[in-house]
């Protein structure tokens, strides 16, 4: 049968209100075509189309760059399936009706890799196959129950997605703690346990492992090796099997992201961020991106690496979302229902990041969706709600909390220490800039240089260096995360050199507690990690390795933070006769150096990701410190402020511009003055590519498609007039083409090409047999006017989700404006480089 009139691009499909119109148009145009052709379509044939099994075999059919079926097919279904037929017929999963017949050109309506989907013409396709779902639930208990399926399989999906991804979360979680441990030693008894299950199992009266030589289950690799765990020899053992760990698992996650998965590098939010805003990356959310992901980010985290693994879940659950999304093909063949599915994975992913399932919807929310209605809001939040039980089922960090950050603070925060607080936000956002700056610097100079063609290599340079500086500092040394539950915590609950307090008797005349000499020693190789976890943050994210960079941030912020907690607390001991240090303020115990860690943890991450809500949201419930939104929202918003002063964007936004993705970012104003006769293409001193509707050989179409490299063509009455008709995408027509070649007897060079049911002039008696296209063509572009202003133009694109539209004069076609082409006007009157927009 034949395909329907393509919706070409994000632009071309009807908007909001007219859609609906539109779409009635096409219903009588469909029904007049078929009329004249005689077509007759059979319920069974309907039912055919949907016995298709989904094929999962590779990354191309795993991922979102296949849609199959317009509304134009589903309103053939409304005026032509006839008879109630057997359950399962019409309906697989709630996928919508797509007629079948032997003459369909295979391919037809499917999506180009690195291109932008259309919203508006996958949205109404799913309204007309739900308007069909409800005319016929009335019609016999199969219809019912088809019906009532469509109705469940959203939140079945986002079930299953939350259900898989706790799981993955806790394999993940369980299993990077043991390779962590692995670097330091072995629990001979067990080696399947990790340090601190081996001291909890092994041994009744050893609960924690704060204090590491009280465990006597766990045995270090100087004392398997050498017998010994004092003395140099001792040490150098450690260090030789610390960096020797470290290189092995490095070099296996950087070979095998090289072999198998080249997308399951880096953090994937800001290619994440591109795929739900409608563009296509064929594979970046495949299987085998899924594997490799996974356990290269156990990998990368195990060997030392200055990264983390809760960006990376983000593009795990998306992977996973999108797996499970063809088992529905409601939402598997509708690339925009489809992200529906993907926003609430993405959401689920920081749940299981953080254990923070709130904080998980609003990252998807005001971070990472492009499109995101009540509805998805809802599943979101249902798919975080079970993503996070799941893990707590699994409890994989060995308490009640799910959470590793898990604090209490048993003091409320004075007034006078906002102050303090908003300047923690002012030094987080200074301390994002210039690593946003840095990191930029080198990854466009990894792309633009030799090192790029190198990327194990580059891997295993930077694991050396970081592994052989880390091991001497102790707070280096250990895991991210540990050091990070070490500056949130409060003294009392750790034995650390940061806690070394003594009481002196004669202070403030009633006695208190004073800093001991470790103290400052600590603060200094604070400082001294400061600036090693900057550094190599900056080389390691953007590396071809899984890395996250949501630890490294809360890592550096928080040791700013301690260290100015500590810093306020001095104050309060060596001058508790100033106003803000009067009453319970005298002795300088109501300063809690791990709350200033906390926020200053918040502040670095809001600075170098710009986030702000779901950002205070996942802070406290990653501590549990509630009490403290106040501060939290302090320094988020001062961080916020300072980095959108000394820095455009945040991160994610600044790797989308540094790859060329067409990103045309919503929460950015357009305020320059022009029409759309200024940006759009070509001008009107050079000639545009047209088809006609009725007066073009065959081998001019061909000619024009091997001239020209344009993603589609607009169809005109003829050349002279230039009155617009419709548009035709590039893929389609050559598919048309190549399938006539096959299929149509008689096709020669000079046998016209028809966009239309009645040529303007009657075909010669004995001319070849025309080739009839005005099946594949959109009667319904998107149109302007050439006087329109381009803020019109953009908010269009942005709210429309367009690709592309046509630039009219009088009803006669003068251009086309692409989402590429108001990108790259975009960067030119931002005095930036315009050709570094290079996908549509």
């Amino acid at each position: 049968m034949e395909k329907r009139p393509l919706k070409v691009s994000s632009g071309s499909a009807a908007s909001n209100t007219p859609a609906s119109y539109h779409a009635t148009d096409e219903k009588v145009r469909r029904i007049r075509r078929l009329s004249n052709d005689l077509v007759s379509i059979t319920a069974d044939q309907y039912g055919g189309s949907n016995l298709r099994s989904i094929s999962v075999s590779s990354d191309d059919e795993m991922i979102d760059i296949t849609t199959s079926g317009t509304m134009t097919e589903h309103t053939l279904g409304d005026h032509h399936h006839g008879g109630g037929g057997a359950c399962g017929v019409y309906f697989s999963g709630g996928e919508s009706l797509v007629s079948v017949d032997s003459d369909e050109i295979p391919g037809i309506g499917q999506y180009e890799d690195f291109h932008t989907i259309d919203w508006q013409r996958d949205i109404a396709r799913d309204r007309m196959r739900h308007r069909y779902i409800v005319k016929r639930k009335q019609k016999s208990i199969c219809d019912l129950v088809r019906g009532a399926h469509d109705a469940w399989s959203g939140w079945l999906c986002v079930l299953l997605v939350g259900l898989v991804t706790g799981g993955v979360a806790g394999v993940i979680d369980i299993g990077a703690s043991w390779m962590s441990d692995l670097k330091f030693g072995l629990c001979p008894q067990a080696f399947w346990l990790n340090k601190e299950q081996c001291c909890w199992s092994w041994s009744s009266n050893e609960t924690s492992i704060e204090d590491s030589r009280n465990c006597s289950q766990w045995m270090s690799w100087s004392e398997i090796i050498a017998e010994s765990n004092t003395g140099a020899g001792a040490f150098i053992v450690s260090y030789i099997f610390f960096i020797a760990w470290a290189l092995l698992f490095a070099s296996l996650a950087a070979s095998l992201v090289r072999m198998f998965a080249p997308y399951a590098c880096g953090s994937g939010i800001p290619e994440i961020k591109t795929i739900l805003s409608g563009f296509i990356i064929r594979g970046y959310l495949g299987k085998w991106t899924l594997i490799i992901k996974s356990v290269g980010i156990m990998l990368s985290v195990s060997a030392g690496l200055s990264l983390g693994k809760e960006g990376p879940m983000v593009h795990i659950a998306s992977c996973i979302g999108n797996i499970l999304s063809y088992l529905f093909p409601k939402y598997g063949r509708n690339e925009a229902k489809k992200r529906e599915i993907l926003s609430a994975a993405a959401a689920a992913g920081v749940s299981v990041a953080f254990g923070a399932p709130i904080g998980g919807v609003l990252f998807s929310l005001e971070e990472v969706s492009y499109y995101f209605p009540l509805k998805t809001l809802w599943r979101s939040f249902f798919c975080a709600l079970v993503a996070a039980f799941v893990l707590h089922s699994i409890n994989p960090f060995g308490n009640e909390h799910s959470v590793l950050f898990y604090v209490e603070y048993n003091k409320p925060f004075m007034f006078f220490e906002l102050i303090p607080f908003i300047g923690l936000g002012i030094i987080g956002g200074v301390i994002a800039v210039i690593f946003i700056k840095a990191n930029l610097y080198w990854c466009r100079y990894r792309k633009m240089s030799r090192l790029g063609q190198y990327p194990v290599t580059e891997v295993l340079v930077v694991t050396a260096v970081t592994a052989v500086v880390a091991y001497p500092n102790p707070y280096t040394r250990m895991s991210t995360s540990q050091l990070i539950y070490l500056l949130f915590s409060q003294c009392g609950t750790v034995k650390d050199p940061l806690c070394s307090y003594q009481f002196d008797p004669t202070l403030n005349g009633s006695g208190g507690l004073k800093p001991g000499e470790g103290l400052y020693w600590a603060v200094f190789l604070l400082i001294l990690a400061l600036i090693f976890k900057l550094v190599t943050t900056v080389f390691t994210f953007g590396m071809k390795v899984p890395c996250g960079l949501f630890i490294p941030s809360l890592c550096l912020g928080g040791i700013v933070g301690r260290i100015v907690g500590i810093g306020v607390q001095q104050l309060a001991f060596n001058y508790p006769h100033i106003w803000i240090f009067s009453g319970e303020c005298s002795t300088g115990e109501c300063i809690t150096p791990g709350l200033y860690a906390m926020v200053g943890a918040a502040a670095v991450l809001g600075g170098v990701t710009r986030m702000t809500v779901s950002l205070v949201v996942i802070m406290f419930e990653l501590t549990g410190g509630v009490r403290y939104i106040v501060p939290l929202m302090a320094a988020a918003m001062a961080s916020k402020w300072v980095g959108d002063a000394l820095g455009r964007s945040g991160i994610y936004d600044a790797h989308i511009n540094l790859n060329g993705y067409p990103f045309l970012d919503s929460k950015e104003e357009f305020t320059h003055t022009a029409l759309a006769a200024d940006v759009m293409q070509p001008k009107r001193s050079e000639p545009l590519s047209v088809l006609t509707q009725d007066s073009m050989a065959f081998e001019e179409v061909e000619a024009m498609l091997k001239e020209t490299e344009h993603n589609g063509f607009p169809v005109v009455v003829s050349h002279e007039s230039q009155y617009l008709v419709g548009f035709v995408i590039r893929r389609d027509l050559n598919l048309a083409i190549e399938n006539a070649k096959r299929t149509m007897t008689g096709l020669r060079n000079n046998s016209l090409v028809l966009f239309t049911t009645s040529p303007q002039s009657p075909l010669a008696p004995h001319s070849p047999p025309p080739l009839r296209l005005e099946k594949i063509l959109d009667l319904a572009p998107i149109t302007i006017t050439d006087q329109t202003p381009m803020e019109t133009v953009v908010d269009m694109f942005r709210k429309l989700g367009l690709r592309q539209t046509l630039v009219t004069h009088n009803g006669r076609l003068l251009g086309i404006i692409t989402k590429k082409d108001i990108l790259r006007y975009i960067k030119q009157i931002d005095n930036e480089d315009p050709s570094s927009v290079l996908f549509n």
